[in-house]
């Protein structure tokens, strides 16, 4: 297991799309949580913002909601990375070393989970340093309060490393299940840019159907960092699930998308 998962490791560290991706992903989320810490702070203190709910202005909700913007709207860089793990391998067809040089099909999709795990914490960590490091110079700029000494706050910060991590998990399982490589990011992107988002937002429109957003992949993670974009913008906001409760969600998409794939075309024969 521990040369699986070595091997593993190598495979995405000795490419340059890895660190092209972290990079990218750096600089979407550092732009994206500026712009919004900085123009809902304005957009309160200059009254643009009195024809909503005011409790959804708080200081406290900009701010984890600011700093959740890597798990709310960046997570898609994770998940493509965990997803390449496994497409990559049917793309350059290296597939059939790879399970001749495994003991089991098995151990070979549990290393890449493991393997993904630990560089989705590395783009967590990065991630998430960039999101509160402008974010909270946008909010500082704006004359709000960063709310960085809060311990609710720290905690969610902390926590959105781990729902990222969690997510190139989720990524490893999903490329099981579809290891087209060009269809599973058209998926990945279509699904987390806009599928999930409309559904977020309509679902949350009714009392029947809010319970449902809240065990979606997406807000699921923003459950684990406590703080979420679309739930602010929701009619009345919807209440997330506990964070530990997110994070089991989160899991059990990644645990079924690799049973799946394990069963399904994991299974099959290649050449």
């Amino acid at each position: 297991m521990k040369a699986a998962l070595l091997s593993e490791y190598r495979k995405i560290v000795t490419t340059r799309m890895w660190w092209i991706l972290l990079i990218s992903f750096a600089g979407y989320v550092a732009f994206t949580a500026a712009a919004f810490g900085f123009s809902m702070h304005t957009a309160r203190d200059t009254g643009a913002g009195q024809g909503a709910d005011p409790l959804l202005l708080t200081d406290a909700v900009i701010a984890s909601s600011t700093y959740g913007v890597a798990t709310s709207i960046g997570y898609a860089f994770p998940l493509i990375v965990g997803t390449l793990l496994v497409t990559n391998e049917f793309r350059y067809q290296t597939l059939t070393p790879t399970f001749l040089a495994g003991p089991s099909r098995t151990i070979m999709l549990l290393a890449k989970l493991g393997a993904s795990f630990v560089i989705g914490l590395v783009f967590g960590v990065v991630g998430v340093v960039a999101t509160v490091a402008t974010g909270a110079g946008a909010i500082a700029v704006a004359g709000g309060d960063t709310l960085l000494g809060d311990p609710e706050i720290r905690r969610g910060i902390v926590l959105s490393v781990v729902a990222l991590a969690v997510w190139t998990v989720v990524g490893v399982g999903f490329g099981a299940v579809l290891p087209n490589q060009v269809a599973a990011i058209v998926v990945i992107l279509g699904f987390t840019q806009l599928v999930e988002p409309v559904a977020r937002l309509v679902l949350a429109v009714w009392p029947v159907t809010e319970g449902i957003a809240r065990y979606l992949p997406g807000a699921a993670g923003d459950a684990i960092a406590g703080g979420s974009i679309y739930s602010m913008m929701s009619a009345g906001g919807v209440q997330l699930l506990e964070w530990w409760q997110g994070l089991l969600v989160l899991l059990a998409y990644a645990a079924v998308l690799s049973a799946i794939g394990r069963f399904t075309r994991l299974r099959r024969d290649v050449t």
